[in-house]
């Protein structure tokens, strides 16, 4: 028996629209006014979403609890799963000390809190969005700048706000894959509409995020700093994303602006150097010295982390992964169980690529890593454990609030809020970054959000007369700063930064920023639309008619072997440099 979606239940859409929001409205204020945990204002949430399923859309009760299921194990492969990956990275190179010599080797850069932000948590995070994706580079970033001493809110909050920009070309540009597949629009105009949008935000978003750490005078101070930093990662994000495509922009963006700013600091520093109030001030022992055998071994998991998400991201290693490594199943009793609104059947399938996982290669990452940085197996063992007690309510967050947005998206709930958007008019490009918005805020993912909505983007920016493409891109563009509250995105944070039972306060550091961000890119899509038709690129649409073509996983074993080699030269560039000299520093009494 097959149920189908409805989008206006109560044959009135303002009332259909004002139930549908309470689920939304209910996280708001259950984070920003009643400050519960984040585990408890997702269950109760997914209680309030499945009553309105049930009693409101008519779901029936067995679907309901399946697509909330669903979800919960989204949540937990490949998301979790990332997340837990990427902390017991970080886990590793605390416990084996190796942490000690990059808070050293950043103090040699910069004591300045304000640039050691920038460096992390706008261009490394930028980097590994554009590698990893999935929560890793929040995960990893707020983590270090916890390690380096930051104030663990403003650490896991900057780097939910620097992970805005990125967020379109993540994970090797699938965002904007998947934008292409659903409205027939190619990939490149795509890419180069959102390359002539974000960019914008790229300039402002460093200042902004010092301005938010230090405040408007001491962001001034740094300016050149700034500049440097801002305009470096806006030019590679522009001249890539229109020029090469949507696979690079944050891998080039992300490694050019950590080169320009590197290489201008050796020539300019702040007059002040600015720590967090009751921070002692900085020092520097110069005293201490350490071996580039020393350094290289100390940055040798992140090297490792970068080399694996990288070759993961490449299509031939991919395709051979997965043939020998993934497999998916029909979800039982939702498959085909649901009928959407243009009278399609919803498959509800679960793939299990347990090899090609973003995950798996950072797991590769931190097994090859235990003993470069000088741990056993065993003892790394007990910090995996540890690292799963660490995240054991974070990893039931991040189910719950999966287990929420499927059962929001299966019933028609998102529908309603979508359609409502959709009949704005003339003034649809203006919330039409808004809709992208409320994707990633619902789902976490600005490439969920892309599939639900580019077809609705498309269909209404032909409606009224506006180029699709404008639209199209704006759901990714809007999505990116729906990024930094989505509750699973805060949940990621926050087991990073340790602040795991303090979502609500991450919640509240982010949301006012999400909102301002919002305005500025809708108030630009506005204008593609309407005044600066230049920047709308000339395009033709995809063929409907699909070619299916057989991987060649021979090139895939090819790459694979090369990784391979890869990473023994470095293994062993890394022991024969550490052998040299003795691992510890040299100390001047």
């Amino acid at each position: 028996m097959k149920w189908t979606q409805v989008i206006d239940p109560l044959n009135n859409i303002a009332l259909s629209v004002l139930v549908a929001a309470v689920p939304i409205i209910f996280i708001f204020w259950a984070l920003i006014i009643r400050k519960m945990k984040g585990y408890q204002a997702s269950l109760i949430a997914i209680v309030i979403a499945t009553f309105i399923a049930i009693l409101v859309y008519g779901m029936p009760v067995k679907l309901a609890v399946l697509s909330i299921a669903h979800g919960a194990l989204y949540g937990l492969f490949p998301i979790c799963w990332l997340v837990i990956m990427s902390v017991f990275l970080f886990n590793l190179t605390v416990k084996s000390g190796q942490f000690e010599i990059i808070k050293h080797f950043m103090a040699a850069i910069t004591s300045d809190r304000r640039l050691q932000a920038l460096l992390i948590a706008f261009s490394f995070g930028s980097f590994l969005e554009g590698t990893a994706g999935f929560g890793a580079p929040v995960a990893i970033t707020a983590a270090m700048l916890v390690g380096l001493g930051f104030n663990p809110l403003y650490a896991s909050g900057i780097c939910l706000i620097a992970n805005t920009a990125p967020v379109a070309f993540g994970s090797i540009g699938i965002p904007i894959t998947v934008a292409s597949q659903v409205s027939g629009i190619p990939e490149l105009p795509i890419s180069q509409m959102v390359g002539r949008t974000l960019p914008l935000l790229s300039i402002l978003l460093p200042f902004y995020l010092v301005t938010i750490i230090a405040g408007f005078n001491k962001a001034k101070e740094i300016w050149p700093a700034v500049l440097v930093s801002g305009v470096s990662f806006a030019f590679l994000q522009w001249f890539s994303s229109n020029y090469l495509g949507p696979s690079l922009p944050d891998v080039i963006a992300g490694l050019g602006s950590i080169v320009c700013l590197m290489a201008f600091l050796r020539f300019w520093k702040p007059k002040t150097v600015w720590r967090f109030a009751n921070e002692p001030a900085a020092t520097f022992n110069t005293d201490v010295s350490y071996t580039s055998g020393q350094m290289l071994r100390a940055w040798s998991p992140f090297i490792v982390l970068t080399i694996m998400v990288i070759a993961w991201g490449m299509q031939p290693i991919k395709d051979v992964l997965n043939s020998v490594g993934m497999f998916q199943f029909e979800f039982p009793g939702l498959h085909n169980a649901i009928v959407g609104q243009d009278g399609t059947v919803l498959p509800k399938l679960f793939k299990v690529n347990y090899l090609s996982a973003a995950g798996t290669a950072i797991l590769i990452a931190d097994l090859v890593a235990i003993p470069l940085i000088g741990l056993t197996y065993g003892e790394g063992a007990k910090v995996f454990g540890a690292t799963l007690n660490q995240l054991k309510f974070p990893i039931l967050t991040i189910a719950a609030v999966l287990g929420f947005a499927y059962i929001l998206n299966d019933s028609g709930i998102t529908l309603t809020l979508a359609a409502v958007l959709a009949n704005t008019g003339f003034m649809f490009p203006f919330f039409a970054p808004v809709l992208g918005w409320l994707g990633v805020f619902i789902t976490g993912s600005d490439t969920s959000a892309n599939a639900l909505f580019s077809k609705l983007q498309y269909a209404t920016a032909q409606s009224i007369g506006v180029d699709p493409v404008v639209t199209v891109a704006a759901n990714i563009s809007g999505g990116v700063v729906g990024k930094m509250i989505s509750p699973q995105s805060i949940a990621v944070a926050a087991a990073a930064g340790n602040l795991v039972g303090k979502e609500s306060e991450l919640f509240r550091f982010t949301v006012k920023h999400s909102f301002f961000m919002l305005l500025l890119i809708c108030l630009i899509v506005l204008a593609q639309a309407y005044v600066v038709k230049w920047t709308i690129p000339v395009y033709e649409m995809l063929s409907s008619s699909k070619t299916v073509t057989t991987p060649d996983v021979s090139r895939g074993y090819v790459y694979l072997l090369g990784l391979a080699i890869l990473l023994t030269v470095l293994a062993s560039t890394i022991v024969t440099m550490t052998k040299k000299k003795t691992p510890t520093p040299d100390l001047v009494n």
